[in-house]
């Protein structure tokens, strides 16, 4: 399985500063996009916290497969998704904890979505905490591989609303977060991949302006991944830019 990836970040066309972050580690293959929330400062750290402490995670692990893990493995899960999830743990302990000891930054958190490729087999590891989002691009259709940590999907699940009244509410904001508690779980799970797979990871910037409809045009081939970025965080732009646009394509060969 070959990989071929791009990312970009745009502050949008209403605001004046940009609380996302993102990262593209491909020596480690893993990929993160991370929407910081909590005022014009505090989202920004709680962002680049993320997603150093996952680069930094993986960095240490994949040098040496015997480091000490600052969290039990959970025997329910392999390696590889333990490794995920511990990295999302680290991240989410050590915003916790800066909020914690800074006044400033009380109340900052972050949302994190994440995908890892596994050195043996061809899959992926998708991981998420929030409201950011990942997709598979497979064959012209479009899958959402995520579901939204938002009051929105919550009262989704509970049949308050159909999905379709939800389409015009906006997500309401994400009901699970990193930071916003020293124990915030992501969920993961394995996907099986096939040549020709895209893979999006997006802040809700671009979904908050595009319908799923409208993204496989702007996400397939054959643009490459830097083109694909500049498509959709362009036609977010278009459609309105209210917040930051953060996009990540990876595509599978």
């Amino acid at each position: 399985m070959r990989l071929s990836h791009a990312g970009t970040s745009d502050v949008g066309r209403k605001r004046t500063h940009n609380e996302d972050a993102y990262l593209l580690l491909p020596e480690e293959n893993l990929f993160c996009v991370a929407d910081g929330m909590g005022g014009h400062a505090s989202g920004e750290v709680a962002a680049r916290i993320a997603v150093e402490e996952m680069a930094e995670f993986f960095r240490t692990t994949g040098r040496d497969e015997d480091a000490t893990w600052p969290f039990k493995m959970d025997p329910a899960h392999g390696y590889d998704e333990n490794r995920l999830l511990t990295g999302v743990k680290l991240a989410n302990l050590r915003i916790f904890e800066r909020a914690a000891t800074d006044q400033r930054l009380r109340g900052m958190g972050t949302t994190i979505v994440t995908v890892s490729f596994p050195r043996s087999g061809d899959a992926v590891l998708v991981g998420h905490v929030g409201d950011s989002r990942a997709y598979l691009l497979r064959g012209g259709k479009l899958e959402p591989l995520t579901r939204d940590h938002s009051m929105l999907e919550q009262m989704i699940e509970l049949g308050w609303i159909t999905r379709a009244e939800a389409s015009w509410r906006g997500n309401g904001g994400p009901s699970r977060y990193a930071g916003m508690s020293a124990a915030a779980e992501a969920d993961v799970h394995l996907l099986e991949l096939q040549p020709g797979d895209r893979l999006l990871l997006c802040s809700d910037g671009l979904t908050e302006m595009l319908d799923d409809d409208e993204l496989p045009p702007l996400l397939a081939a054959p643009r490459t991944p830097e083109e694909a970025c500049a498509r959709l965080v362009a036609a977010a732009n278009d459609a309105g830019g209210r917040d930051n646009i953060t996009v990540i394509v990876v595509a599978v060969s």
